[in-house]
């Protein structure tokens, strides 16, 4: 190459890029900067930096971790209210914003940070911190520039206050995301709700014990149980109840599988079609009291126990 050649080089990779345009953008393809290099060997280098530093369990040491898992995996539509430590402000955390939107600031000041986005780092946490951080000092009635993913700087338990319980609601749809008096004369509001609303599948969150969520897929019914244990402790727990023949939650329902998010196991169990949300209650609950009981025994798992452990960890999914 050229000392032209190669200065060009040096001068297209200082380039900034908006993040808009980088989030359709393969590994393979030409970078946006216009450097003639593959996104990959370019500015994706420092995307895949920051997802290289992987942090194992980030909302560790919150309240409501496992609903904050939840929300970020698997809950279609909730929000979850925060106070920020030195200012008081609440901030609204939101499972999805239009468009994968990492956040907005509304007309009357409120903000709305989403859990669910295109871009994400190694650190959750981080990540939503540093769109807090963006929305302090974004003007009312316009979404955040997040700017590049961080690899440092104050992650969310820095800026809440862990003292105060965050407030968790699930909705059936999206309304929320339209606020009071919003003008729509070519109804492309509506439309975009409509079609958002029509993507979610039912939910309920259980009143009996923390981070269950009821919800409908098709014709089928499950329960999603985020757990806060570490991952081979409850393994070993549902090992135990499965070998004992006490996994299940209502007649006719089973034990299918788990996820494993951000560091925690959510159990899944597929219910009988006509099971409701508040039909799991009184049993979520004397399973957790049957599971605390698993949890708290130390002997050796027996043979039985050990081949229903292995049978649950082969029907694990992860979700990075």
């Amino acid at each position: 190459m050229g000392k032209k050649s190669r200065q060009r080089a040096k001068n297209t990779t200082t380039v900034t890029l908006d993040p808009a345009d980088l989030v359709d953008v393969g590994p393979r393809e030409p970078c946006p900067c216009g450097s003639g290099k593959r996104f990959k060997q370019c500015h994706g280098k420092e995307i895949a930096a920051a997802a290289d530093t992987w942090v194992v369990r980030p909302f560790e040491g919150l309240p409501s971790e496992c609903d904050l898992i939840a929300f970020r995996e698997i809950v279609p539509s909730g929000t979850a209210q925060v106070v920020l430590k030195d200012s008081g402000k609440t901030v609204n955390l939101v499972t999805l914003l239009p468009m994968a939107m990492p956040g907005l600031v509304r007309d009357d000041e409120t903000i709305w940070i989403g859990l669910q986005t295109h871009a994400s780092s190694g650190d959750p946490s981080r990540d939503v911190a540093h769109a807090i951080t963006a929305a302090l000092t974004t003007e009312p009635g316009n979404p955040i520039q997040v700017g590049d993913l961080m690899k440092d700087g104050p992650r969310l338990q820095d800026l809440i206050d862990t003292s105060k319980p965050i407030e968790v609601k699930v909705h059936e749809g999206f309304d929320f995301w339209v606020g009071e008096n919003v003008e729509d004369p070519t109804g492309e509001v509506a439309a975009g709700l409509e079609r958002a609303n029509a993507a979610a599948a039912p939910t309920v969150r259980l009143e009996s014990v923390d981070a269950a969520y009821w919800t409908q897929i098709g014709d089928r019914r499950y329960l999603r149980w985020v757990l806060p244990h570490t991952e081979d402790t409850v393994l070993d727990a549902l090992a135990r109840l499965h070998a004992a023949g006490q996994s299940a939650l209502v007649e006719g329902s089973r034990l299918i599988g788990s996820f494993r998010a951000l560091g925690v196991l959510a159990p899944v169990w597929e219910l009988p079609t006509d099971t409701e949300a508040t039909d799991v209650e009184k049993p979520a609950a004397d399973f957790a009291t049957a599971l605390d009981k698993a949890l708290s025994t130390d002997t050796p798992l027996s043979t039985e126990e050990r081949a229903a452990r292995a049978g649950l960890a082969s029907r694990q999914l992860t979700i990075r």
